[in-house]
């Protein structure tokens, strides 16, 4: 077999499949490759029309897979593999790219396009090699190519396409069909490698594989174009330190020109490659086929490099794009200056302001702050036998507290320095302090760090990354199996609770509230906010409506709960008939869901208010220019469905739905306040 060869030079090596796919794991078996299956979190959501051919789809998609493997498994895996392999399969038909169908009817669509035609299969194949280096880096030297085969289907009864549907095999295959099983009955010819249509084309693959173990230079001889991968479909422009001969000498090719300068050899109509060359460190292209080579490069030694051939250059270098085309860049030279203290403090604090967050997340979560309020003046040997951590990682702990103000350390003459908490953390951070945050930092810690550890992700898709946070879909906690656990609610709810007897009283006391005497605080969790209202408006009832799951657990947190001016109602918002008020409060609700669902509660709202009922809206109001506040616009960066609005931008969005705004307040809490009147 052609992958002989290099089988014995893949030995040792990890090896992996940036995929799912059971048809791509079966090929690569049977051809007796050993390899781990990691499949790939990168959604397949690049926009087609920014692609000039269905092939170039494929082929970065396939890279997109890889690459986010082949990163994340140093991370998140603890191991850098030595070889990642990401595939992609389309199915093209009159110009348009079929790929897995989401229903029935999609997969009815597909099939009828392609019944009595021909179409192309194409896989776009990504190699990802990884190069570890002394300094702990790692280097990507990324092959890509891609195959394609002529499908031709039998022209097909409405019958037959719906007998083949309801058997359920064309749901999760390119084009809705699966030609190694009953789709093969669809088949009337198939020119090219079957495989391909199956799922990879294994034949162009292995010959990949020699060619990079048997004739290939190694990475460490490639000092070649390097560049960013990003997510729009295109490489980021990319310096080259050396140009081919050809490329220097023709600084305006196309990638029609490229292609005529390197001719490939002994390819086949059916199998190209994109028109990027493989740079060797002498500026030679690889001819051998049409393959692309590159090398990715991290922050490293070739990045100094590069910009120290910059600095030495003349004002004009030339660049090379993503599909092959030079361009000119004036590089103008900048004075030298030395960068002001403040400056270089304030980045340097952004840098290390997640290392902050985590030690404080650490001594909340090991009741550091509530041990020194109960023993204050211990030592770290001391505080690390009670919290059951090691001498060393407590010391340096109780240190990075002191410097971020929450313990002070006071030295002892002779013996080791001891602790204790500062006002602040006394204030803040103990369990049972009145304007505790403690259960808020947990679910920061539990929550939102695991969420914001995938914000590249989340900035990529603009979409919110729980499912690879938490394997959990749900936006809904109370919805999801593993929200279902009481002691997971309840932290939730510790968190909610937090937040709410820090903010309530701010809230509560923003405007005259006299003309009201009920009021219902909707999604109202433990009734921390409600009883602050209660505290600040003595003539005031307020009902809290919350989902019954909810209501059942609030006695964990309120053994006030025995005041008949707060009584608690269980109900969804959303479906049920809210309880009638004066005065509706909507704290820390509408930033959470989409538009749809915010008109629909408004609406809900509208209708159980007659004339002069009012709606209290606490949120965080952005700066109407969007520059501030940095918590809400932080905030925002979680992509939950929801979005931070303006305090004009909510004004029009109550006004819509019958509420004037009388009053908004920017309150010295965390939660502004906004006072409308039912028209």
């Amino acid at each position: 077999m052609v992958l002989n060869p290099v089988i014995s030079k893949l030995a040792g090596k990890l090896v992996v499949l940036a995929s799912a796919s059971p048809r791509r794991l079966e090929i690569l078996s049977n051809a007796g490759l050993r390899f781990e299956v990691v499949p790939s979190w990168f959604k397949e959501t690049l926009d087609k029309g920014l692609f000039k051919a269905p092939h170039e789809y494929a082929v970065e998609t396939a890279k997109q897979k890889a690459l986010e493997v082949a990163r994340r498994m140093r991370f998140k895996h603890l191991k850098t593999p030595d070889i990642v392999i990401g595939a992609d399969t389309i199915v093209t038909v009159d110009g348009m790219i079929l790929e897995k169908p989401v229903d029935k009817d999609d997969a009815y669509r597909m099939l009828s396009s392609l019944s009595g035609k021909e179409h192309s299969v194409f896989t776009g194949v990504a190699i990802v090699l990884c190069h570890e280096k002394e300094n702990e880096e790692v280097d990507y030297q990324l092959i890509e190519f891609y195959e394609e085969t002529k499908v031709k289907f039998a022209d097909l009864s409405d019958d037959m396409l719906w007998e083949y549907i309801n058997s359920g095999e064309p749901m999760d295959k390119a084009g809705g069909y699966g030609i190694q099983a009953l789709g093969g009955m669809l088949v009337e010819y198939v020119y090219g490698d079957f495989l391909n249509v199956v799922g990879f084309p294994l034949n162009h693959f292995c010959k990949q594989l020699d060619r990079i173990y048997n004739r290939c230079t190694s990475s460490s001889d490639q000092q070649s174009a390097s560049f960013r991968p990003s997510h729009n479909g295109t490489r980021a422009t990319s310096v080259l330190t050396q140009l081919p001969p050809k490329l220097s000498a023709q600084s305006s090719h196309s990638p029609s020109s490229l292609a005529k300068h390197n001719p490939t050899s002994g390819s086949r109509p059916n199998s190209s490659a994109t028109p990027l060359h493989e740079v060797d460190k002498k500026g030679s292209t690889n001819e051998a086929d049409g393959s692309c080579c590159t090398l990715v490069n991290s922050l490293s030694k070739h990045t100094e490099d590069r910009e120290a051939n910059l600095r030495d250059s003349e004002n004009t270098l030339p660049l090379m794009t993503s599909r092959g085309q030079v361009i000119e860049l004036n590089v103008t030279e900048q004075e030298d200056s030395e960068p002001k203290k403040e400056d270089l403090q304030r980045i340097v604090d952004l840098m290390d302001g997640f290392k902050a967050s985590k030690a404080l997340f650490t001594a909340s979560k090991m009741c550091v702050f509530d041990l020194l309020q109960s023993r204050p003046g211990l030592d770290a040997a001391q505080v690390a036998q009670e919290i059951k951590a090691s001498v060393k990682g407590t010391q340096c702990l109780l240190e990075a507290c002191v410097s971020l103000g929450l313990l002070r350390s006071k030295e002892r003459t002779c013996k080791k320095p001891v602790f204790e908490n500062t006002d602040l953390a006394s204030r803040f951070l103990l369990t049972d302090a009145p304007c505790s945050l403690r259960g808020y930092i947990q679910h920061c810690n539990d929550t939102v760090w695991p969420l914001f550890s995938h914000l590249e992700s989340a900035v990529w898709e603009g979409a919110n990354q729980r499912e690879k946070a938490f394997g959990k879909t749900s936006t809904d906690m109370f919805q999801d199996t593993f929200y279902k656990r009481q002691e997971v609610q309840l932290r939730f709810m510790n968190a909610m609770h937090s937040i709410a007897k820090v903010t309530g009283q701010a809230v509560a006391t923003a405007f005259d509230l006299s003309r009201f005497k009920t009021a219902c605080d909707l999604g109202g969790c433990t009734g921390a906010m409600a009883y602050e209202f209660t505290k600040a408006h003595p003539g005031l009832s307020v009902t809290v409506f919350d989902l019954p799951a909810v209501v059942e657990m609030s006695e964990h947190f309120y053994p006030l709960h025995t005041d008949n001016r707060m009584p608690f109602v269980g109900g969804d918002f959303f479906k049920d008939e809210l309880p009638k008020a004066d005065l509706y409060v909507l704290a820390r609700i509408l930033h959470d869901w989409p538009d749809e669902k915010v008109h629909i509660l408004l609406s809900k709202i509208a209708d159980a208010c007659s004339p002069g009922c009012g709606l209290l809206l606490s949120e965080i109001f952005l700066d109407e220019d969007r520059g501030g506040p940095r918590r809400g616009l932080l905030q925002a960066l979680s992509m939950s469905e929801g979005s931070q609005r303006s305090a004009a931008e909510y004004g029009l969005l109550l006004k819509s739905h019958g509420f004037t705004t009388v009053h908004v307040r920017h309150t010295d809490s965390l939660l502004d306040a906004m006072l409308c009147i039912k028209a």
